[in-house]
């Protein structure tokens, strides 16, 4: 995702220069479809290459040729998630470049809550549904991985949530109602975040446009880079990217957004459901 988002800044650099993928390759010794593979992200980069590349497409300030040169180093580094390779099942390690990349998440969740707005306690109760209990060392690792996941949201250009939660997400103890108690609060202080966004789906609305299950919607910062549909099963996941499955996932997002209940009515709804579950 790294080289993707780079690539997509090179080509988008190319076009306003009015160069053609042959023109820019020249200057560095590269073939027409180098420049291609460069600019889809499907190669490594050389920083001689990128500081050709820049020279030649009219950018004279310091500062971009730094950022850009920057954000070449970073896409040739592993990931911080590199050290729970032993944990991370290969294909999340895709989700979880595209989370880190991604400016806008759009979820929509009929069993748990997201990941990325989990309490401590929660998550771990929802690992342990799906690890066996006695290897707890393997429990605490993947807890680790969630939690320093979190850290994505304070970041200083964290992405924007906006999350429509089934109501049976809210009555479904998971670890307990202890458990369960301490998340609804959690979540009520996410919702007073200025980058969180929450919709409850209420059991009184029957169907709505989403009912076949679960999914998110990242969008990137560039727009050479396609929104992508991301789905979750048991044994792994789908990563939609062609632009009619996505427009149809992103048309029921928007229903979704319409058929919930209004966000000024997020709060009362948690304050409900906390008080029906005792103190």
């Amino acid at each position: 995702m790294r080289r993707m988002q780079l690539g997509a800044r090179l080509r988008a650099l190319r076009h306003a220069a009015g160069l053609s993928r042959e023109e820019a390759g020249h200057p560095i010794r590269a073939s027409e479809s180098k420049i291609s593979r460069m600019e889809l992200g499907r190669v490594g980069f050389k920083e001689r290459d990128i500081t050709d590349l820049l020279t030649l497409y009219g950018v004279t300030d310091p500062q971009e040729h730094q950022r850009v040169l920057q954000f070449a180093r970073e896409a040739s580094a592993p990931s911080w998630w590199h050290s729970y390779g032993d944990v991370l099942d290969p294909w999340f390690q895709t989700y979880l470049d595209f989370e880190q990349a991604a400016t806008l998440i759009r979820t929509y969740e009929v069993q748990f809550i997201p990941g990325l707005l989990q309490t401590e306690a929660y998550a771990r109760a929802v690992i342990s549904l799906g690890y066996d209990k006695n290897v707890p060392d393997e429990i605490d690792r993947r807890l680790r991985l969630r939690m320093e996941r979190q850290q994505l949201l304070r970041r200083s250009d964290a992405p924007k949530m906006w999350v429509v939660l089934d109501e049976a997400v809210l009555h479904r103890p998971i670890g307990g109602t202890a458990v369960l108690r301490e998340q609804v609060e959690s979540l009520l202080d996410l919702a007073e975040s200025p980058g969180v966004q929450i919709q409850v789906m209420p059991f009184a609305s029957g169907g709505h446009a989403a009912s076949g299950g679960a999914f998110s919607v990242l969008r990137f910062p560039y727009q050479e880079l396609a929104d992508v549909v991301y789905i979750e099963y048991l044994t792994g996941s789908l990563y939609l990217d062609k632009p009619d499955e996505v427009d149809r996932y992103a048309a029921a997002l928007s229903r979704l957004f319409i058929e919930a209940a209004p966000l000024s009515e997020t709060s009362a709804i948690l304050n409900r459901v906390r008080k029906e579950l005792g103190s």
